[in-house]
């Protein structure tokens, strides 16, 4: 087995924010936010990720550096030097099994901003009108052929990554594709600046109407910021076990919890804009991206230059994510079996593939198959729509609720100080009791509202 350590600080810190920035923070945070209202929705989800998502990510680094292997090695680490129970190994299988899955319909997804960045460099690429852009979209997802074949050219590439290993792969990809997201992101909110109406969509993000908040969206806000962290699932544990001891642990985790943000806010700023200055709704729901924003780039002065840019950051996005994913699994198997890396990784994206067919199948051939349409929560949901609520609504708050419970109850306490390093202090018993008994309550209260 390959020794599984980062090389520096930096590379550590790339892996763990392009693992935490994703397609979630650029596509899905701006249309929930832009149902929900924006401002006030905003203001909740700043708040979770200071008072959940970011005493949850510190407790998933402890484990992960504490353990020091692929997640479910590492339940067994635990139980024996720190005296953890044995059946905590189940915690292990529920995160890699949650990892493998999304990652099944998170290829397909991603495949889409590859499709659509290649076809918006060609002449024809551009769209005039919500009509023409409805009709692409359409296009796209009518034809199972063309989204297999980006959904095979996306886990390629990562695939091709992670075989590599550490150095050779995650830290040469990374090392640059985290700082490239910044960097175009930065450059999409230089034109939203100048050619969208800033005036307007800062006062939509920015200025709370808190008429508009109810229980539900508080409880959506909090979903959003730690979910959107990917917390739980044992990724980020994962990333943390290569970390060395000289690496400052919660300063890392306030570093990605607010590069995770921060991206999500820059996104808002550099999207919004353009929809408001084309007379666009910001309430377009999963369309925003795919099917609203094409219209305004197709209207917008360079906007042959800045659509494809737009969907590059988010292939970037996606593919950063997926590598730490794909990571997560391969690391699991190489723990657990005497393969390569090599044929590891091959035989698990190969398998990958094969899984996310049910989700390409879902837009198109089988798209009025609904497998438990027998049950009336399930009554209009696809394979895909079946599997995303498996993990999102299911397999990720549980595993964020074991990881807070194995944090703040299983370890001791001078294990927490020690990987912490930090005192016995105020600062230490606030974050203790957040991980012992908000933490879970709140991920508990998201939990039993995404099954209603």
């Amino acid at each position: 087995m390959q020794q599984r350590k980062w090389t520096s600080k930096l590379y550590f810190l790339a892996a763990a924010v392009g693992s935490a920035v994703g397609i979630s923070n650029i596509w899905k945070f701006t249309y929930v936010a832009g149902e929900n209202g924006g401002g006030a929705f905003i203001l909740v989800y700043v708040i979770a990720l200071a008072c959940i998502a970011l005493p949850a990510l510190i407790a998933e680094f402890v484990i992960g550096r504490r353990g020091g292997q692929g997640v479910v090695r590492s339940m067994e680490v635990l139980a024996e030097t720190e005296q953890t129970s044995p059946k905590w190994r189940w915690y292990g299988w529920l995160a890699v099994t949650a990892v493998f899955i999304a990652l099944s319909f998170y290829s397909v997804v991603a495949g889409w901003t590859v499709d659509y960045f290649i076809t918006s460099l060609l002449p024809d690429g551009q769209v005039s009108d919500a009509g023409q852009a409805a009709g692409k979209l359409a296009e796209m997802l009518a034809d199972p052929v063309r989204m297999m074949s980006f959904q095979a050219v996306f886990i390629a590439l990562t695939a091709f990554t992670v075989a590599f290993g550490i150095k050779g792969g995650l830290e040469r990809m990374l090392g640059w594709m985290t700082p490239g997201l910044f960097i175009i992101l930065a450059i999409l909110l230089v034109y939203a600046t100048l050619y969208g109406n800033m005036g307007q969509a800062l006062s939509f993000l920015f200025a709370p109407d808190f008429s508009t908040l109810t229980p539900t969206i508080i409880l959506m806000a909090f979903g959003q910021a730690f979910f959107s962290l990917g917390v739980g699932v044992g990724v980020l544990m994962t990333i943390a076990s290569y970390m060395d001891k000289e690496t400052p642990l919660v300063r890392s985790a306030i570093i990605v919890a607010a590069a995770d943000g921060g991206v999500a806010m820059l996104a808002g700023l550099a999207i919004f804009p353009i929809v408001f200055a084309h007379g666009l709704s910001p309430a377009e729901g999963p369309g925003l991206i795919f099917a609203t924003l094409p219209v305004a780039f197709g209207q917008m002065p360079g906007g042959t230059i800045v659509g494809p840019l737009f969907f590059l950051l988010l292939a970037i996005a996606a593919l950063t994510s997926a590598i730490t994913l794909l990571e997560t699994v391969v690391a699991c198997l190489e723990d657990l079996t005497s393969f390569s890396r090599a044929k590891l990784t091959v035989l698990a994206a190969v398998i990958l593939w094969a899984l996310g067919l049910l989700t390409v199948f879902s837009n198109n051939i089988w798209a009025d198959f609904h497998p438990l349409g027998f049950i009336s929560l399930f009554a209009d949901k696809t394979i895909f729509g079946l599997l995303d609520y498996l993990v999102s609504n299911i397999l990720m708050p549980l595993g964020g609720i074991c990881v807070a419970v194995l944090a703040g109850w299983g370890l001791g306490k001078a294990s927490l100080l020690d990987e912490m390093q930090v005192r016995d202090s105020t600062l230490f018993r606030i974050w203790l009791f957040l991980i012992r008994y908000l933490v879970p309550l709140i991920i508990g209260a998201v939990f039993l509202l995404n099954l209603i």
